[in-house]
C-alpha cells in the first residue's frame, strides 16, 4: 500500500507476485465501491491458482489500473509499480497503523521463505 494523503494505492508485493505464479486474469472492484478493511474486492488468477484480493484499508474505490484488463502480466513485472491495483480514498487513515511497514514485511517473507 502505498498512501498519500487520503489516497491509497493497493497492489501486491513482488514476493506475493512471485507465490502467485504468471497472473493470467485480474477481477477488480468497481469504481465508486465502498469496502471495508479486510474485506474480499477481486481476485487474482495465475497458471498456478485463484487468490481472491482483501483490501487492506477501507473506503471508497477512487480508481481501478485498466491495463490490467488487456495485460494482466503487468501484475508479475511491475507488482509495485505499474502494476497496481486499484486505488482507495480511505475512510479512515488509521487503518494502515496495523499494516507493516517495507522493513518488516522484508523480514517476514525471508521468514516464510523468500528472497
Amino acid at each position: 500500500v502505498d498512501v498519500s494523503g487520503s489516497l491509497a494505492t493497493v497492489g501486491i508485493s513482488n514476493f506475493a507476485q512471485d507465490s502467485l505464479g504468471d497472473v493470467v486474469y485480474v477481477s477488480l472492484p468497481d469504481v465508486g465501491q465502498t469496502v471495508n478493511k479486510g474485506e474480499e474486492c477481486g481476485a487474482l488468477e495465475s497458471v498456478k491458482a485463484a487468490s481472491d484480493v482483501y483490501t487492506p484499508v477501507g473506503g471508497t474505490v477512487a480508481e481501478v489500473n485498466t491495463k490490467l484488463e488487456d495485460n494482466p502480466g503487468l501484475v508479475n513485472r511491475e507488482p509495485e509499480g505499474e502494476g497496481w491495483l486499484y486505488k482507495i480514498t480511505m475512510s479512515d487513515s488509521t487503518d494502515i497503523d496495523g499494516l507493516m511497514n517495507e522493513d518488516e514485511y522484508k523480514k517476514f517473507t525471508d521468514d516464510e521463505g523468500g528472497d
